[in-house]
């Protein structure tokens, strides 16, 4: 768009032509592109990220045992992480996503060692614990009407200390796992096609992203989300029940961060109260760099499982090459830098 132009008519019967020139040319084609797929930017660094790897360590990255690898390591970033974006997209946040998660495979690992309850049902009990957090998240947020930074940040403390208390810190082992109660294992089995090795929590994950982004993107409920992330007041005018919404987030971030805790165990193999102890960092990392916007209402599930995707590239690649450890935070944290740079420059475009 070149140029505006508004026509008036004077007392006198003539014309008096207003022009407005707007902004143009490619940097304003590449805003508004961005702004329509916030997906595209970790999308780009993501092929960037795998291409100078597989340069730098050819077959040794690309082999697929290597590339199916990563996916393992960031399942359970990716599903947490899928938590967090719905939160933030509603303008929030939630620190306690890893305290939830953890709680959550405790009471599934506490509920069939301590009780003697079977596997199966101790598991629904674990997801309605996360599920109950959760609720009460949304009801602090939306009906108290508390800062979410505040309320995840004390359910974060009330939940963990929950954890420990009610664990005795005591860890479940893989073995008696293994032998009497292996339906908790059930995310950590493995499926090998050729080379390739997946696990149930890759294909959870996966599978959650899916669902999601298509509930967000194509149902009125996902909308009513981006919605009051955007404008809590004009979509309140406009007939979104915005409470009913943020209750419904919080509680399905709560049932989430519970599936992540079933495949923790999966993951680790055992049932540990002091495992995801960087969940919330790193969940928050995925979604950033994802390209979903802190300030709620713009960005895509599938942005979110880009952005732990390139921090699994990192953390494989850089060890592949035998860098130390401390480079990948290094980096991560210039990649978050960078991400709320794009995010700030993208928003422009809407003003």
């Amino acid at each position: 768009m070149a140029s505006s132009s508004i026509r008036e008519s004077n007392s006198e019967g003539t014309e008096t032509v207003a022009e407005f020139e707007q902004p143009s040319g490619l940097m304003r084609m590449v805003q508004h592109g961005l702004h329509q797929t916030p997906a595209a930017v970790p999308l780009i660094v993501l092929i960037l990220s795998v291409a100078t790897f597989g340069l730098l360590l050819g077959q040794k990255f690309f082999s697929p045992f290597a590339l199916t690898l990563i996916l393992q390591q960031v399942a359970i970033v990716g599903i947490v992480g899928s938590a967090q974006a719905l939160v933030i997209l509603t303008a929030g946040i939630d620190l306690s996503v890893g305290a939830i998660m953890v709680l959550s495979s405790v009471v599934m690992g506490q509920f069939t060692f301590r009780y003697g309850l079977p596997a199966e049902l101790s598991i629904l009990c674990g997801l309605a614990v996360g599920t109950a957090c959760g609720f009460i998240n949304g009801v602090l947020v939306a009906v108290v009407r508390l800062p979410p930074f505040i309320v995840t940040l004390g359910m974060w403390q009330i939940v963990l200390a929950s954890n420990f208390l009610y664990s005795a810190n005591e860890t479940i082992r893989a073995q008696d796992i293994a032998k009497n109660a292996p339906a908790l294992q059930f995310f950590g089995e493995k499926i090998k096609m050729g080379g390739a090795v997946f696990t149930y929590a890759v294909i959870l994950m996966i599978l959650l992203t899916v669902v999601l982004a298509y509930v967000l993107r194509h149902t009125a409920w996902g909308r009513h989300v981006y919605a009051v992330g955007d404008d809590p007041e004009a979509a309140e005018l406009s007939g979104v029940r915005v409470r009913r919404v943020l209750i419904q987030v919080y509680m399905l971030a709560g049932f989430i961060c519970a599936l992540a805790g079933w495949a923790l165990i999966g993951r680790i193999g055992s049932v540990s109260p002091t495992a995801g102890q960087f969940a919330n960092i790193e969940s928050i990392t995925a979604v950033v760099i994802g390209g979903i916007s802190l300030f709620g209402g713009r960005g895509s599930i599938v942005g979110m499982l880009f952005g732990a995707l390139i921090v699994g590239v990192f953390s494989l690649g850089l060890r592949l090459v035998g860098s130390d450890p401390q480079w990948t935070y290094l980096l991560i944290g210039l990649l978050i830098i960078f991400a709320v740079a794009i995010d700030q420059w993208i928003r422009k475009v809407a003003v």
